[in-house]
């Protein structure tokens, strides 16, 4: 694609895969990122071992600062907008830092592009968190996980909003501002309701990346923590999948400005966070892995699965890759680069 890519938080998981795609494919690439979160600095050395030192332009600055994403989207044709803070956990101990990322970054951001006279195609990485705890849903207990009652396909994009935790709502007004956009503005903007992403160079804590956080912390030893029961169900997505969804709306602006998209594994790419889980890690591993068990934590869905039909009918995009083979794949590559934990 012609002109530049803009990425906020191109130094984090998705980011840093997103820029080392477009970098491949000779696109102009602008990182914005604070260099706040761990392994960012690790994900940019990467990037320049692989494709040399001014493969991408790096703009060190902070959403939250109008003036800063302002002067970077200045010339941008296109924004990923990543940037963000992405722990429930955090927003409740934090919530006056987790609104300022993540609702008004967001809107400065949105402004930058606005402001920029490009007209530039801008992506947004929401949450099904938006959609809180779905408490109009029913829900079935089985003997590993829990399941809709009526939902064989997942949620659709008209699932009623509920912005529950102060991250569901900070997300959730990053999610509404950027629809708005597209309608008041004519901005080409598209809101990716995102599922549990995992995959690659994705350096996951216990509040947020859970797939690659139990993989982390049971090749390196470190203790694992399960809240609930284990059986909170949902459905998740490889990133290199989630860039194909990313590329399909950037490169078909006619198709998918002014769209809401649910994208996730479906459900075929469902899971248990943890009686599900674990058999499948522990036979990777090659031995039985002990767990703390701890309350419920707010706003904690005991089952989401996304209905990605509308992305699949609009922008002609599907899940490539099995839980199996991605949850294989991270494995083999958090053992193969344990020295970065």
């Amino acid at each position: 694609m012609d002109g530049i890519t803009l990425i906020t938080g191109g130094a984090g998981f998705i980011g840093s895969n997103y820029a080392d795609r477009c970098i491949s494919r000779g696109e102009r690439v602008v990182i914005f990122d604070n260099l706040s979160r761990h392994g960012a600095k690790t994900n940019l050395d990467w990037l320049r071992q692989k494709h040399g030192e001014k493969s991408f332009q790096l703009v060190v600055g902070d959403v939250r600062h109008a003036e800063e994403i302002k002067g970077a989207a200045r010339e941008a044709s296109r924004i990923v907008h990543l940037a963000a803070q992405v722990a429930v956990t955090t927003s409740v101990t934090d919530p006056r830092n987790d609104f300022e990322i993540n609702a008004i970054g967001t809107f400065n951001t949105l402004e930058a592009a606005r402001l920029s006279g490009n007209h530039p195609s801008f992506v947004y990485s929401s949450t099904n968190k938006v959609y809180g705890g779905m408490e109009n849903v029913k829900v079935i207990e089985k003997e590993t996980r829990y399941d809709y009652a009526d939902l064989p396909l997942g949620a659709s994009e008209e699932q009623i909003l509920d912005f529950h935790s102060p991250y569901g709502c900070s997300k959730g007004t990053g999610d509404q501002y950027v629809r708005d956009y597209a309608r008041i503005y004519d901005l080409p903007t598209t809101v990716f309701r995102q599922s549990c992403i995992y995959g690659l160079r994705q350096f996951g804590v216990e509040d947020q990346g859970w797939v690659a956080w139990f993989i982390i912390a049971a090749i390196t030893g470190h203790p694992i923590s399960i809240y609930g029961n284990g059986k909170q169900v949902r459905d998740i997505l490889f990133v290199d999948d989630l860039l194909n969804a990313y590329d399909a709306a950037l490169q078909h602006p006619d198709k998918a400005a002014g769209q809401i998209f649910n994208v996730g594994g479906g459900r075929e790419n469902t899971i248990s966070v943890w009686l599900e889980f674990a058999p499948m890690l522990e036979k990777l591993l090659g031995k039985k892995i002990e767990v703390s068990w701890g309350d419920w934590r707010p706003g904690d869905q005991p089952v989401y699965i996304s209905d990605i039909r509308k992305a699949q009918r609009v922008l002609g995009w599907s899940p490539k890759i099995s839980a199996q083979e991605g949850i294989t794949r991270l494995f083999n590559w958090v053992k193969e680069n344990r020295s970065l934990f």
